[in-house]
């Protein structure tokens, strides 16, 4: 008799242990969307003229992150997502990774694809790989994806599929460097000029999903170019935006729309082919938005390279058919770094140990999918004592001292947060606060003296770095100051080289490709 009240009992236990935690009864597919140089003012559910009814929607059937940073620019983003690591444990500390560099994300470094696909995951990428190129074994099919398709470079041509430039300073000059850059696997691939970047990589999106076998656990890796510069998209999406006087704001607007219908249509083709219920989505933007692009932060302090929020204070959120019912609708504000997105994946969603693995990241899958406080109490925005640059060598090589031999100071660019205080040291960034282009807003003009090398913000009180705190809170300031010192001393010298002129395009049949073996 027993067994008959039983049974019925521990179903009821189980489902109702499932409204606040995740049962998932095998590792969910994971989609992971990254998009570029995306502004918190340019989403519509932080307000934005901008219309993204399917990100406004999956991310209100989510958990909305509003205590989220990335870094602020591309490469250092990437490189935490991938490795978990922040950037003065990976020698990227510095700018991005230019075409002609001979840098790439270090290769003992495991990164995200490889994780899962030591579990057993089917792993691709489709988009923009920003880690480097120089040699193969930087590649993504190399990295741990099955498959690639996508581009190598930071940027290229939205028709055409060519970056152009170096972004360098050498000798000789290689700012007209031109260079095919669209690779399947790892050979170029033809028949795309013409088809607009962000619906190709949608499509080939939806092409993977409806190919994969759905008995094996997925990892897509969706880097959109999107929407970063060159400022390009069909008349059918900036057409909505007449209304917008400012060109370079209207066409963004088309750009991120068009990005916005793409991640519908994508969600769209996870649930015809029944994958919906077994999967879990991750959004980020990888950096706050370029205002000189047609980007928006507003209210927040600074823009894309900056240290201020709003080069840092990213637009994220988790949803999918497999994200636990409770959280549905919720916001989450305790405080996550893109560095904790490895941990919280392979352990805290797929349920696996990262145990031996070096990391700077925490998993806090159980603080966004149950509410509870962030693990997360301390962020390490960064330390460059290559910014400003330093005089290069005869050879154009930055030569830096061992840090771990100098004493941290205020003349090097750093930011950290501690609970809710934010230390800037050295040179953080254009410090304006930037409303809309014909807005009408009249924004506060920055009081702070030339020279200045060190601001403390309350960012709980005072979330757009309006009022500097450090005269009155020097224990904070001494506080921060030795966490700073802390992590100087725990970093890697920086790998930021020359450019090579072996990179030139036309010495590899016109494409961007790889060098050195």
């Amino acid at each position: 008799m027993r067994s008959i009240w039983f049974l019925p009992l521990l179903v009821f236990l189980c489902n109702f242990l499932c409204l606040f935690t995740p049962c998932i009864a095998k590792p969910p597919h994971v989609i992971f969307i990254l998009a570029d140089d995306y502004g918190y003012n340019d989403v519509g559910y932080h307000g934005s003229e901008i219309k993204t009814p399917n990100i406004d929607k999956l991310s209100g059937e989510g958990v909305r992150l509003e205590n989220y940073y990335v870094q602020p620019i591309c490469t250092p983003t990437r490189s935490q997502l991938m490795s978990g690591r922040y950037q003065i444990h990976t020698g990227l500390q510095h700018q991005i990774i230019w075409p002609p560099q001979a840098n790439c994300l270090p290769l003992d470094d495991k990164t995200l694809a490889q994780a899962l696909k030591e579990l057993g995951y089917a792993t691709h990428i489709v988009g923009k790989w920003h880690l480097g190129q120089y040699k193969k074994a930087c590649w993504p099919t190399h990295r741990g994806f099955d498959t690639f398709f996508g581009h190598l470079t930071g940027s290229e041509d939205y028709y055409t599929h060519e970056h152009t430039g170096c972004g360098m300073t050498m000798t000789p000059a290689c700012s007209n460097w031109k260079g095919y850059d669209l690779r399947e696997n790892d050979d170029v691939v033809h028949g795309y000029k013409g088809t607009y970047g962000t619906h190709m990589f949608t499509q080939r999106v939806q092409q993977l999903l409806q190919k994969h076998d759905q008995t094996k656990p997925l990892f897509l890796y969706l880097p959109y170019q999107a929407v970063h510069s060159p400022l390009m998209a069909p008349a059918y999406y900036t057409d909505m935006y007449k209304d917008i006087k400012n060109k370079k704001r209207r066409v963004y607007a088309g750009m991120v729309t068009a990005m916005d219908e793409g991640i519908g249509n994508i969600t769209d083709t996870l649930k015809n082919i029944g994958m919906w219920d077994d999967t879990v989505i991750f959004f980020s933007t990888d950096n706050g938005g370029m205002v000189t692009e047609g980007g928006n932060n507003w209210p927040l302090r600074g823009w894309k390279h900056s240290l201020w929020e709003g080069g840092m204070h990213g637009v994220g959120f988790v949803t999918g058919g497999a994200f636990p019912d409770a959280r549905r609708g919720t916001t989450y504000n305790g405080m996550m770094h893109v560095s904790d997105w490895f941990p919280t994946i392979v352990s805290g969603l797929v349920g696996s140990s990262v145990n031996g693995t070096k990391l700077d990241g925490h998993n806090v899958w159980d603080a966004i999918s149950t509410g509870s406080p962030s693990p997360r109490t301390e962020l390490l925005h960064n330390i460059d004592p290559l910014q400003p640059s330093p005089k290069a060598d005869f050879m154009g090589n930055y030569v830096v001292k061992d840090p771990q031999a100098d004493t941290f100071n205020t003349s090097i660019r750093g930011a950290i947060r501690v609970g809710d205080w934010k230390l800037i040291t050295g040179d953080p960034g254009d410090n304006r606060w930037m409303p809309l282009p014909d807005s009408g807003i009249t924004p506060p003009k920055p009081t702070d003296p030339k020279g200045k090398r060190l601001w403390l913000f309350n960012i709980a009180e005072d979330p757009n770095e309006f009022h500097d705190l450090s005269e009155f809170r020097p224990d904070v300031v001494e506080q921060l100051y030795e966490r700073l010192q802390d992590y100087y001393k725990t970093a890697v010298p920086v790998r930021f080289p020359a450019g090579d002129p072996k990179a030139d395009p036309k010495l590899h049949n016109n494409t961007w490709s790889y060098w050195e073996d």
